[in-house]
């Protein structure tokens, strides 16, 4: 499996890829904004592996983790294999990869500012607002998920903030003072794997009594939304390049081991390829999985880190395909390494008479009782350790978890960054008041807090999903838009944005048939899925009205030139 994908990776990349590059964008050595706009804060250019860092770290979180899992319980895993597969090449990297050029050659503009430019202000106005609130969302469940993880492992409190001044440290040292790269990141790596044994033998707990009236997971939900405000506005050269930076060094460990040790022990897949093509709990294959399994296939939150961070900071519009392409087929690689940890690593009926303990070792046990963060912790746990016995499952299913952790941190604190900048854009220029950086900052922190304190985020979120999905649909409309305007064949994101269309409505109406018609009926997102059908149909018109009409022009001009 691993290797039958990383082959198709590399000619997805080698050939597909170069495709792109070559017929859409033709990268050019003309100066990006991060070096025609730098203000010290957003617009900062960075060195390209550390920017490849941040914009892997940024996208990744726990999305090529969740999704896999819980397609592999549904659906088996083989469905998952090939969407992770041919998605990830045709359209996750290309919708990546576009949505950072287009940002780049538009002085580093969000997607939604691009809608206006190539739609109407209308287009941008109703995708702003989606776009805020899908990140509302983000910010909130994310936060509560790194709140919920450090209350049940205290573990990974030290690793997990002993990173900030260490990284820190690291930027100063780097862009400041010129340290060479190669030793400052063995440097730092070394203090990182360091923080992770102290952290195993010192775990930290708050105590259960309320602190400030706070319970413990109140009380780090508190802590994390002031660290993702605090580094939404710091310039990213002082936290977020260099912390994710370093946080993907974490994955990468994880990773090399998982490699090596699925390649050493060969474990058998315990998983069947295929469970059923209608779930009981997902509903049919078609459209839920093509949503359920979103990062490590295509995502739409991915447009909005290139076009909110990443852009401002890429130094180099040669570096676009290795920092976009090739980040999101490195996540497609996760996303598959889980599917083996998950699958092979755990078992869906014990074996007869072997006494295997179920609640450590059955997916759907250790689903149900931990969820997914304990399953592919106990997974990659189970893989490993039988590589290396003297390590112990124990702590490898840390260094898993620890990963997995950072990456979520990671999403936290880029989803509040780009979540403010869609506000200055959208706001700002009527109302100077919203322009300013902790106004926006605020309209972003607060309502998060208050959604993730009332667990108001739980209602929502069993539609994000589709709603993530219906992003990168109305991203590749947008992008495809843009390319008719400026001249560009659009066909090669026409057609995975039409796909994706139909796919994510198709997802929204079954979902709102379910809310409605279900044993315990959820009227409130019965018609909250509704309303993002009438959001998608509404921009895809608008879409689709500017892609004919340029169309139409298109030919008018090559008749008069004849």
């Amino acid at each position: 499996m691993l290797g039958a994908v990383l082959f198709f990776y590399f000619f997805g990349y080698r050939f597909y890829g170069k495709l792109i590059e070559d017929k859409l964008i033709k990268p050019s050595d003309d100066p990006t904004p991060a070096t025609t706009m730098r203000d010290g804060v957003d617009f900062v250019p960075a060195k390209k592996p550390i920017l490849f860092g941040h914009h892997f770290a940024s996208i990744a979180g726990a999305g090529p983790i969740i999704g896999p899992i819980v397609a592999l319980a549904s659906f088996g895993w083989l469905a998952a294999l090939g969407w992770i597969a041919i998605g990830n090449v045709f359209i996750g990297a290309v919708h990546d990869y576009l949505t950072l050029m287009i940002s780049v050659r538009n002085k580093g503009a969000s997607v939604a500012d691009i809608a206006e430019r190539a739609m109407s202000k209308r287009a941008k106005n109703i995708f702003s607002i989606f776009l805020y609130l899908a990140l509302l969302l983000v910010v909130t469940v994310f936060g509560m998920v790194g709140a919920k993880t450090l209350v049940a492992q205290p573990g990974m409190v030290i690793p997990t903030f002993f990173l900030i001044p260490v990284a820190m440290v690291f930027g100063w040292a780097v862009y400041v003072k010129n340290y060479p790269l190669i030793p400052a990141t063995v440097i730092v790596v070394m203090l990182n794997i360091g923080a992770i044994y102290v952290g195993f033998h010192y775990p930290l707990s708050l105590p259960e009594e309320s602190l400030f009236g706070l319970k413990p997971l109140n009380l780090w939900f508190l802590i994390l939304m002031i660290y993702a405000g605090i580094a939404s506005v710091l310039p990213v050269n002082i936290l977020l390049q260099p912390r994710d930076y370093i946080a993907t060094f974490n994955l990468y460990v994880a990773m090399f081991l998982g490699f090596i040790a699925i390649l050493f022990v060969r474990p058998e897949m315990h998983a069947p390829p295929i469970i059923t093509t209608f779930s009981d709990s997902k509903g049919p294959i078609w459209p839920m999985l093509f949503v359920l399994v979103a990062c490590g296939a295509v995502s739409g939150f991915h447009s909005l880190v290139s076009s909110g961070t990443t852009s401002k900071q890429m130094s180099s519009e040669k570096d676009g395909k290795a920092i976009a392409f090739g980040g999101m087929l490195l996540e497609g690689t996760l996303a598959v390494m889980t599917l083996v940890m998950v699958g092979a690593g755990l078992y869906w009926v014990a074996p007869a008479g072997s006494g295997i303990d179920m609640g450590r070792y059955g997916i759907r046990e250790v689903l149900t009782s931990g969820g997914w963060v304990v399953a592919f912790g106990n997974g990659f746990g189970s893989v490993v350790s039988e590589m290396l016995p003297f390590v112990g499952f124990s702590i490898a299913s840390m260094i898993a978890m620890t990963a997995l952790k950072t990456f979520i941190l990671t999403t936290l604190d880029s989803s509040t960054r780009i979540a403010r900048f869609i506000i200055e854009e959208s706001l700002g220029k009527s109302s100077p008041i919203f322009a300013n950086k902790y106004v926006a900052l605020l309209l972003v922190i607060v309502p998060s807090y208050l959604l993730g304190t009332s667990s108001g985020y739980t209602k929502i979120w069993p539609v994000f999903g589709a709603t993530n999905q219906l992003i990168a649909a109305l991203a590749l409309m947008v992008v495809s838009t843009y390319l008719v305007g400026v001249r560009k064949p659009a066909k090669f994101t026409l057609i995975p944005a039409i796909f994706m269309i139909v796919t994510t409505i198709a997802a929204l109406a079954w979902q709102a048939l379910e809310f409605f018609t279900g044993v315990t009926p959820n009227y409130f997102l019965g018609y909250l899925s509704i309303i993002l059908i009438l959001l998608a149909l509404f921009v895809g018109y608008e879409g689709f009205s500017v892609f004919y009409r340029l169309e139409g022009k298109k030919k008018e001009e090559a008749l008069a030139e004849i």
